[in-house]
C-alpha cells in the first residue's frame, strides 16, 4: 500500500511537470500556437527551436540539477539546511567565473564551466572542513557558517570585480534568468544529465556516508572517496547551471526538504521525486516571471527568492518545533523511567 502511494506521488509530479512544460512553451512575448506549428508556420517553428525549446530544456535541467545537488549535500553533511546556496558552492562558482573573465577573457563556455567547477568544489570542501571542526553541530549553526563563508567569498568577488572594472560583466552571473537562453548558448547545462545519473548510481553509498564515518568504515565504504564524489557531482551541477543561467538560490534547499516530508530521508527513495519537484518548481516560477509584468520579464531569481524565503522560514520553524517536541518527549520518557525505578 505504501509503495502504491509512493508511486502515485511520483506519477502526480510527472504529470504536473509535463503539463506545465507544455504550457511553458507557449508563454512569451511572441505569440506561438500549436496549430501554427502543426501547420508548418516557419516563423513559429523557428521561435520554438531557437528560443522556447532550449529555454524549456534549460529550465528542466536547472530544476533537476540544483535540487539533486542540494539533496546530495544534505545527505553527506547530515543536515537538512545545507545546499549549494548555504554551502558556499554558488558563491565559489561565481568567483571562479570572475577569475576566468579577468585572466582568461577568451575562454570558451566549457572552459568557464571547468574552472567554475573547480572553484565550486574547492569552496565547498573548505566549508566542509569548517563544519567538521565545529564541536556542537546545531541544526541552524551549520548552514549559518556556510552563509557567512559565502558572504566572505561574495565580498572578495565584488572587490575583484570593482578593481578590474568587471562589475557589469559579472552581474549576469549574480542574478539568475532564462531570458538569454538560446540555441547554441545553453547546451553545457546538459552536463546535468550524466551527473544526475551518477547520483543514482552512488545513491546507496551516499546514504551510508550520511550515517557517519565510523558507520561507513564498518560497512567497507571509503568515506572520503564517496564524500569527494558526492561533492564533486554537486559542485559540477552548480557550476554548469551558474555558467548558463546565473545564480539561482533556494532550489537545492527547499525542494529536498519538501519531498522528505512525504517520502523520508533515504536518497534513493527520494531522488526521482526531488528531481521532478525541482523541475516543476522552476517551471512555475519561470512562468510567473514571464507573466507578472508582461510583456516584460522579471529575473527568475527574484520569484524563487521570494517563494523560497517563505518556504525556507516555514520549514525552519517546523523542524525547530519538531526538535523541541522530540526533546520534551525524551525528557518525559526519562522522568517516567526514573520514577518507575
Amino acid at each position: 500500500m505504501d509503495l502504491i502511494k509512493e508511486r502515485k506521488f511520483t506519477f502526480i509530479l510527472l504529470g504536473l511537470t509535463l503539463i506545465v512544460s507544455y504550457a511553458s512553451l507557449f508563454v512569451g512575448v511572441l505569440d506561438m500556437e500549436l496549430s501554427g506549428i502543426l501547420g508548418k508556420d516557419f516563423s513559429q517553428i523557428e521561435i520554438l527551436l531557437i528560443s522556447r525549446l532550449p529555454r524549456l530544456l534549460a529550465i528542466l535541467c536547472t530544476g533537476v540539477g540544483m535540487s539533486v545537488a542540494g539533496l546530495i549535500m544534505q545527505q553527506l553533511c547530515m543536515n537538512k539546511f545545507v545546499s549549494p546556496t548555504t554551502g558556499a558552492t554558488i558563491s565559489s562558482a561565481q568567483f571562479g567565473i570572475l577569475m576566468v573573465l579577468v585572466f582568461i577573457p577568451a575562454a570558451t563556455i566549457w572552459q568557464r564551466a571547468i574552472i567554475a567547477s573547480l572553484f565550486a568544489l574547492l569552496g565547498t570542501w573548505i566549508y566542509i572542513y569548517f563544519i567538521q571542526k565545529i564541536q556542537f553541530k546545531d541544526v541552524v549553526m551549520v548552514p549559518l557558517v556556510g552563509i557567512m563563508f559565502g558572504n566572505v567569498i561574495g565580498g572578495i568577488t565584488n572587490f575583484v570585480a570593482y578593481k578590474f572594472e568587471m562589475t557589469q560583466a559579472l552581474s549576469s552571473w549574480l542574478t539568475g534568468h532564462f531570458s538569454m537562453v538560446l540555441r547554441g548558448r545553453y547546451e553545457i547545462v546538459y552536463l546535468v544529465v550524466p551527473l544526475v545519473i551518477c547520483a543514482f548510481i552512488f545513491a546507496n553509498h551516499f546514504n551510508i556516508v550520511g550515517m557517519g564515518k565510523d558507520f561507513s568504515k564498518n560497512l567497507g565504504v571509503n568515506y572520503n572517496v564517496i564524500l569527494f564524489i558526492g561533492l564533486s557531482i554537486a559542485a559540477m551541477i552548480t557550476a554548469s547551471v551558474v555558467v548558463v543561467v546565473g545564480s539561482i538560490s533556494y532550489i537545492g534547499l527547499i525542494v529536498p526538504n519538501l519531498v522528505a516530508m512525504f517520502k523520508g530521508d533515504k536518497i534513493r527513495g527520494t531522488l526521482v521525486d526531488t528531481a521532478l519537484l525541482g523541475a516543476l518548481f522552476v517551471l512555475v516560477c519561470d512562468i510567473l516571471a514571464r507573466v507578472v509584468i508582461a510583456p516584460y520579464e522579471l529575473p527568475i531569481e527574484l520569484i524563487i527568492g521570494i517563494l523560497g524565503s517563505v518556504v525556507f522560514i516555514a520549514i525552519l520553524i517546523r523542524r525547530l518545533n519538531h526538535g523541541r517536541k522530540a526533546i520534551v518527549r525524551k525528557e518525559k520518557k526519562t522522568m517516567i523511567e526514573g520514577a518507575s525505578s
